[in-house]
């Protein structure tokens, strides 16, 4: 049975604004799954319908049935008012209905022109494509989002950040009517959310109808104008955004008290484990990604890295991790200087990344949760020349059950787990190689608030046990909630150093823009750096 949803307060908004699209009654079951059970979902023209809940709660399946990627079991699909079946993304596209995927639908082989473009090339003549019209439109594109980035160039050369800016282009170049937008800002920087708010409210002018889905609960009170909250598959709540707050969110989706989600408890530190000095990386055409870094962290200490986008942080964790043969600097592990190596070699001392595009660098999509888990310490399972299922299947069930993994099935297809419990074998694969530096690029991206508070405990719990864990986080509330230190990066170089206790949100913001002319644009980047906050 369907969980009642909460009444909008006052007057029915389905009285006030008109329905575009309404989802009734939709149910999907797969295999030993009900993904989405007798769910109602209205979308109310030239709105932002924003629709939350924790990751496994049916949020993508349902906007993949009404993008026409999955068709739904039972329930049905009305477009103003006449019911529909959509056939395929295609379809949906011919009915005015476009989707921005969280994870990323872009070819790398291609330009980014041709990926705005691929599958309905501008060619006139039906014959020759016009390439030239396309670079066009894809500069008036990217002006549009203020970003300068070459219509030409490969998206393989493009940071995680600039592909989700292509990802929203091309959507944008479609004639919607109803776009759909799943995490759209969680590899955007402050100033870029800042830019998509204002394309999302020009949307909202000419007619568009949004569907937005974010973990970024201060996100959804300033842009929403509905809200509708899903748990476990079901209708929890809809509610106008004039009449909720952050609390009224979280305890419809968790059905918890929100102040026990995040707590950082005390933990005991104890000596230097690792020492950077002057660590370097070359950049294309001059100057340094990361410029002459140094840093310490000691055992059980848990040191919380942020800054704005460019700034250095995954490259320095990428040179840590042995991705750069071309950086310079020293790593001291232990007091022991570590050789210039790669990323095997980096592992086997004892550091590990989790990098923050988990689906292309983290996880193989192809493989079962169980090869993810073990995919990097498969040297440990071998009895002479053959693995040992039994010493497998042993360890992978110790990192389930430790990580609180929820999988039906070790044997499953990685796709079919949610974003957290995705990430939550990567950082499980991690900890299979036997470290003693876990680098955490990201590690809360794109995953719901609770899934946060899980990660962020595993963190704590880690490094209880005598880990240093280094983390990036564009999150300011995750980064003072969870650090016992916080270094800020701005430029390539480590711009200010704060304890917990006497950080502040508007120091780690004006650190984070120095060199970006600080004095200018401070105040603008602490406007801009509330639209990254989750409140915890």
């Amino acid at each position: 049975m369907t969980t009642a949803p909460t009444p909008l307060a006052g007057q029915s908004a389905a009285q006030d604004d008109a329905v575009a699209l309404h989802a009734d009654q939709v149910t999907k079951v797969f295999p030993g799954t009900v993904a989405l059970d007798h769910v109602d979902f209205n979308v109310y023209r030239g709105k932002v319908n924003a629709l939350i809940g924790e990751n496994g709660a049916g949020k993508s399946t349902l906007m993949k049935i009404m993008a026409g990627v999955e068709r739904p079991t039972g329930g049905e699909l009305l477009l103003d008012g006449k019911p529909i079946q959509l056939r395929s993304p295609l379809h949906a596209e011919q009915l005015g209905i476009g989707i921005i995927y969280q994870e990323m639908n872009l070819c790398p082989n291609l330009s980014v022109a041709e990926n705005i473009y691929l599958g309905r090339e501008l060619a006139p003549t039906g014959l020759v494509v016009d390439k030239k019209a396309q670079r066009t439109q894809t500069r008036a594109l990217m002006q549009r989002l203020e970003h300068a980035i070459d219509p030409d160039t490969l998206v393989s050369d493009l940071r995680i950040g600039q592909q989700q800016i292509v990802e929203i282009a091309k959507a944008l170049a479609q004639d919607v009517r109803i776009l759909i937008m799943d995490e759209p800002t969680s590899a955007l920087s402050a100033s870029e959310v800042e830019v998509l708010f204002k394309v999302i409210a020009d949307l909202k002018a000419h007619g568009v109808s949004i569907i937005y889905i974010s973990h970024k609960l201060e996100e959804i009170t300033q842009i929403s104008d509905y809200v509708t909250v899903l748990r476990d598959g079901r209708l929890v709540a809809e509610a106008r955004n004039a009449d909720i707050d952050v609390p009224w969110i979280i305890e419809k989706m968790v059905g918890k008290n929100p102040a026990n989600l995040f707590h950082k408890g005390h933990t005991e530190v104890g000596g230097e484990i690792l020492r950077v000095e002057e660590i370097t990386l070359p950049r294309l055409g001059g100057g340094f990604a990361v410029d002459h870094v140094s840093l310490t962290l000691r055992r059980g200490e848990v040191v919380g890295i942020y800054g704005l986008m460019g700034a250095g942080r995954s490259e320095l964790f990428e040179c840590l991790a042995g991705v750069h043969p071309d950086a310079g600097g020293q790593v001291f592990l232990e007091g022991k200087l570590l050789p210039a190596g790669n990323v095997s070699g980096r592992i086997s001392e004892g550091i590990v990344l989790v990098p923050e595009d988990r689906q292309r660098e983290g996880l193989v999509q192809s493989l079962s949760v169980a090869h993810n888990v073990l995919l990097a310490s498969l040297r440990n399972y071998f009895n002479g020349l053959f693995l040992a299922p039994r010493k497998e299947q042993t360890a992978v069930t110790e990192m389930i059950k430790g990580l609180t993994i929820k999988v039906a099935d070790p044997g499953q297809i990685i796709t079919s787990l949610s974003g957290g419990n995705q990430q939550k074998v990567v950082v499980a694969k991690g900890l299979l190689t036997s470290p003693k530096i876990l680098l955490l690029d990201e590690p809360s991206r794109g995953i719901d608030v609770a899934a946060k508070s899980e990660i962020f405990a595993i963190m704590e719990r880690l490094a209880a046990q005598g880990f240093g864990v280094l983390f990036i986080s564009s999150e300011l509330k995750e980064v003072m909630a969870m650090s016992d230190r916080i270094l800020v990066m701005s430029k390539g170089k480590i711009t200010g150093e704060f304890l917990r206790e006497e950080a502040t949100e508007e120091a780690l913001v004006a650190a984070s823009a120095i060199g970006h002319g600080a004095a200018e644009n401070g105040s603008k980047l602490a406007t801009a750096a509330t639209h990254e906050i989750i409140t915890a």
